[in-house]
């Protein structure tokens, strides 16, 4: 059964950049291959905005097929905080960043507190 936002164990990826929203399963499928560089079939939640960042589209496999969510919003913009990362078209969220997102708050600005096990590393 699918629960939105997934598990923490689930990973999140957004694309950088604008996707087209008239794009369906094998559309994002095929950017999730060539342009975020990920197998689809992963498990993994892929996330894509249009340019107004109004518009949200997410792709996710499951046992048996594609889950394909869309949510528009009435009033405002998903504010996106694309924090510097190693690869150029894609940025990974956790689930409860992702939560945030969703319900509209801008996490410019904001930090996670670290965790024992990144502040205590195990050598």
């Amino acid at each position: 059964m699918l629960s939105f936002p997934p598990s923490p164990q689930v990973r999140i990826f957004i694309g950088r950049h604008p996707v087209d929203m008239r794009k369906g399963f094998n559309g994002l499928e095929a950017v999730v291959i060539d342009i975020i560089d990920h197998d689809p079939q992963s498990g993994h939640l892929f996330l894509f905005f249009n340019k107004r960042r109004d518009l949200m589209k997410a792709l996710l496999w499951e046992a048996s097929g594609f889950w394909l969510l869309c949510k528009r919003l009435e009033h405002g913009r998903f504010n996106l905080f694309d924090q510097a990362g190693d690869h150029k078209e894609r940025f990974e969220v956790s689930s409860a960043e992702l939560a945030l997102i969703m319900d509209g708050i801008d996490l410019r600005g904001s930090r996670r507190q670290l965790t024992h096990d990144e502040l205590h590393p195990k050598t």
